[in-house]
């Protein structure tokens, strides 16, 4: 022992377990009246609602769950779900946010297999919450929350099953006083997040109150959040807990613009009413906004940053992005790292180059952010580090910080996830010689033709060059002579008259013969939620091309 070590102990005057719930403490003493919460004409001051999660965990210990246990949520992007983000940990519950875009089967098994002991969910999902509940053999506790501000009513399903209301019960706990109390171990579990689930039921991933601090953190280092951003909530707040913002808007004591409903034109609006800075989003988000601002001839009057991430950004986006005048910032992660970890860092000089020269060098995924610890891209097959030559592709490992602490009643899939002491991300990527990565596909999505490996990102990039694409999704199809080729799905701009001839020339002048689609279908492209192209979807459909 070292002997500045020697009977020099934690204690309670020198340690606190690192937990987000320490941000809205803070910034409801420091910035009482400063405006947490807008939604259309809804607004709350940090005084107000933090009085509302105060309320809610009170609700919460009321039901004497043991701790730790799960409270399932169902929320669009409305205050309630930001209550919930604090509510929650403050009973000591762990939250489990579900994607409001799941069928009856899969709610089903989340509540199921996370073992919720109480489920918030909003009146709008009422009919998939019903069948959810059909098939389950010990039903959570059910709270419905009626959005009036939208203007929806209580649920048939509600009044049939005599399910409890939200503001009711809340109603209940009114002025009841919640004394601020961090976890014991900041290891505690803070959350539970379900990953999409393409290819069999969904794994849930648990972080806990450090990594969400973390992450916290990490996010205002990287963007450099000033303090009071109003920042507008296109990015789903179930998703990795929307990125960690919930606790990094609220340690900058900012302003949490709430938007039920993501569309373009909505957006916008937003932007104008509200005077947002500051958003996230997947690429196809700022495609929408983007093709929006500039279809309508629409200026903006404020300086808005944009953070994407979900998919590689195309370098065609990102350019409209800057012509629109909107700041972007690209980050990736997963659900497994906190949502994003790596980060695009910008070097100043960079600003000198020209504008394709600067959105190449942005499509780039990056370095780490500041609180995770490390990251490299291995060959699979020998688990060596691959050559920083741009060139060579492996799958992308990290390590740190702000990785999950494992997938919840899955050991197996914890310990491959985990093996050598890396998280293996399944992503593929290259590596540069001054340490920056970039995806070129998930390991599933490279499509190999006659031996040959091609990036269905490298072709999709091509392919929004064309000024008449929307959106764009490459996958493999079965060819009974190259085993896979191309095939390319795409959504056009209103009005468009271009063929499937016009698309083929324009991808043979950027790419090689081998990596030009030999299909193209024009069709709307299936969505996540947050915006990620299906493509598992798009497979299927190859089958009948």
């Amino acid at each position: 022992m070292s002997i500045t070590e020697d009977g020099l102990k934690k204690n309670q005057a020198n340690f606190a377990s690192l937990s987000p719930l320490s941000f809205l403490e803070r910034t409801r003493k420091t910035f009482p009246n400063q405006t947490a919460i807008e939604y259309k004409n809804y607004k709350l001051s940090y005084n107000e609602a933090g009085k509302r999660c105060d309320t809610l965990a009170n609700l919460i210990k009321n039901y004497n769950f043991n701790s730790g246990s799960t409270i399932a949520v169902m929320l669009p992007n409305i205050p309630v779900m930001w209550e919930c983000h604090f509510g929650i940990p403050m009973a000591i519950g762990v939250l489990n946010a579900i994607n409001t875009r799941l069928d009856s089967h899969t709610v089903q098994f989340i509540l199921e297999h996370g073992e919720a002991k109480l489920f918030i969910y909003d009146s709008e999902y009422s009919l998939i919450i019903e069948k959810a509940i059909e098939m389950l053999d010990n039903p959570p506790v059910l709270i419905e929350f009626v959005d009036e501000v939208a203007g929806n009513k209580r649920s048939n399903f509600a009044n049939k099953v005599n399910c409890l209301d939200y503001e009711t019960e809340l109603k209940k706990f009114v002025g009841t006083k919640f004394d601020h109390v961090l976890p014991n171990d900041e290891w505690n579990s803070i959350a539970l997040n379900y990953t999409s689930g393409t290819t069999g039921n969904p794994k849930g991933v648990v972080y806990h109150h450090r990594g969400a601090y973390l992450n916290a953190i990490g996010n205002s280092l990287t963007w450099d959040l000033p303090m009071h951003p109003k920042y507008l909530w296109t990015l789903p707040m179930f998703h990795c807990n929307g990125w960690c913002f919930p606790w990094t808007i609220t340690e900058r004591a900012g302003t949490h613009v709430c938007l039920r409903q993501p569309a373009g034109e909505l957006i916008v609006e937003a932007f104008q009413r509200h005077n947002v800075t500051h958003l996230c989003g997947a690429p196809i988000v700022m495609q929408m906004v983007a093709d929006h601002l500039l279809q309508n001839n629409i200026s903006l009057k404020t300086d808005i940053k944009m953070m994407t991430a979900g998919a590689p950004p195309p370098e065609a986006v990102l350019s409209k992005m800057a012509s629109c005048g909107i700041e972007v910032i690209h980050v990736y992660g997963l659900t497994e790292i906190y949502g994003p970890a790596v980060v695009c860092a910008w070097h100043p000089e960079w600003n000198e180059l020209d504008a394709s020269k600067q959105a190449r060098l942005k499509a780039r995924q990056g370095v780490v952010y500041s609180v995770q610890e490390n990251m490299k891209i291995i060959d699979t097959e020998t688990n060596q580090d691959v050559p920083k030559d741009g060139v060579s592709l492996g799958e992308v490992l990290v390590r740190g910080n702000i990785t999950m602490k494992g997938y919840f009643k899955n050991k197996k899939a914890t310990d491959e996830a985990f093996e050598g002491g890396w998280f293996h991300t399944g992503d593929l990527g290259v590596w540069y010689e001054d340490g920056y990565i970039q995806l070129k596909d998930r390991s599933k999505d490279i499509i190999i033709s006659g031996g040959e490996n091609i990036s269905s990102i490298e072709v999709e990039d091509a392919i929004y060059k064309h000024p008449d694409v929307v959106a764009v999704a490459v996958v493999a199809k079965e060819d009974e002579k190259w085993g896979e080729t191309p095939c390319a799905f795409i959504e056009l701009s209103e009005g468009s008259s271009i063929s499937e001839i016009d698309l083929k020339d324009h991808c043979k002048s950027l790419l090689a013969g081998f990596k030009v689609p030999r299909y193209f279908s024009f069709t709307e492209l299936p969505k996540t939620s947050t915006g990620k192209i299906q493509k598992f979807k798009l497979r299927e459909k190859t089958k009948l091309i």
